[in-house]
């Protein structure tokens, strides 16, 4: 799968954008501030239906304007996917697919397969355990559908559970079914996240050690309440303490992803460099376990990868995304020397594009 044609209006500071695309490389230089990050992210937007950087709808339009739109047209093996957003102020956005408006934005994901990495993912490092479940839950949902019903499900009964905790309810007949119904969700959810963790581990110790040149020892560990536990017993049983807490101290939002340099975790123990060379080799992993999972070889967004690094890793990351292992990427940089490397060692068609002032020249 490529994306053929992108066109982008009043995406956050890009006035408007028309890119005819390269089906392997497409290099975005220019000056911070001027737009190639907002320009991935329309990209991402159209396969996810919101922002990689978690920016609310009501600010992706650009200033001063009343809507923006975003728009991509997409090759795959035997068919032609047109794709279409518009979000207007005061309005609920519109999504079609070749023209059908969805009637809910969840049957969207899965179909346009898509790997971002940029500097936003340092979160999954130093930020709190949503950070880390919620790379794990999208990439489960797009190429799972019952995962992401699950997911819903899941945590609508969590949440209806927390109302009831909050109002210090003794309605236990509720309790019960709702339990019951995150247990019943939940465990889908345990089961998938915990098999993806298997997965992608041995992928990722490769990628890493291709990255890094180095024998650091990088590892990753799912950790659940779950692993040993009865779901509904636990939840029974932790009843009077959630009734004093005001919101559900056990089940699968509560799981998290380990992140280990050595024997530490990286948080504490990681260089820079280090950190984003974990963080590269976990997208790049994650890359190659949806094309081995049989889904359309998916698009990969590479944003100031560079930056932090020192010049043998970005030899070897060049030489990684210069070779045919990879499908259709778009990449930026401040730096042109960079890009130009890449495209140097390329033998397959490429663009290169300037962006000043949120457009594309």
């Amino acid at each position: 799968m490529i994306i053929n044609k992108l066109s982008v209006i009043n995406y956050k500071n890009i006035l408007q954008a028309e890119i005819a695309c390269s089906a392997k490389m497409n290099c975005f230089f220019g000056n911070n501030g001027m737009g190639k990050t907002n320009l991935l992210d329309a990209v991402y937007y159209l396969s996810f239906t919101k922002s990689h950087l978690h920016t609310p709808d009501s600010q992706i339009i650009r200033d001063g304007e009343d809507m923006c739109i975003v728009q991509g047209t997409y090759l795959f093996e035997n068919r032609t996917e047109d794709v279409f957003c518009a979000v207007r102020r005061g309005h609920h956005k519109v999504f079609k697919r070749n023209a059908k408006e969805y009637s809910r934005m969840s049957e969207h994901i899965g179909l346009l397969p898509l790997v971002m990495i940029s500097p936003a993912d340092a979160e999954l490092i130093s930020g709190g355990s949503e950070e880390r479940r919620r790379f794990a839950d999208m990439f489960l949902s797009q190429n799972d559908a019952r995962y992401l019903n699950s997911l819903v499900l899941y945590n609508k009964a969590v949440l209806q559970r927390n109302a009831l905790l909050k109002d210090k309810s003794s309605d236990y007949q509720t309790f019960d079914i709702l339990e019951m119904q995150m247990e019943q969700y939940g465990q889908y959810v345990y089961a998938k996240r915990r098999e993806m963790l298997d997965e992608i581990t041995p992928l990722f110790n490769e990628y890493y050690a291709l990255v890094s040149g180095q024998n650091e020892l990088a590892g990753l560990k799912y950790n659940s309440q779950l692993a040993d536990s009865d779901f509904v017993k636990s939840l029974r049983d932790s009843r009077a303490k959630d009734l004093v807490a005001g919101y559900t101290t056990f089940g699968t939002h509560k799981d998290d992803i380990e992140m280990t340099l050595g024997d530490k975790l990286i948080r504490r123990a990681g260089s820079q460099g280090q950190n984003k060379t974990f963080l590269i080799a976990l997208k790049l992993a994650q890359f190659s376990l949806m094309v081995v999972k049989g889904m359309s070889q998916p698009i990969l967004l590479l944003d100031d990868i560079f930056d932090k690094l020192d010049a043998e890793r970005v030899e070897r990351i060049i030489g990684l995304v210069s070779s045919d292992r990879f499908g259709q990427i778009f990449i930026t940089d401040t730096n042109r020397e960079y890009l130009d490397r890449i495209v140097k060692n390329l033998t397959h068609d490429y663009s290169l594009f300037r962006i000043e002032n949120g457009r594309g020249l």
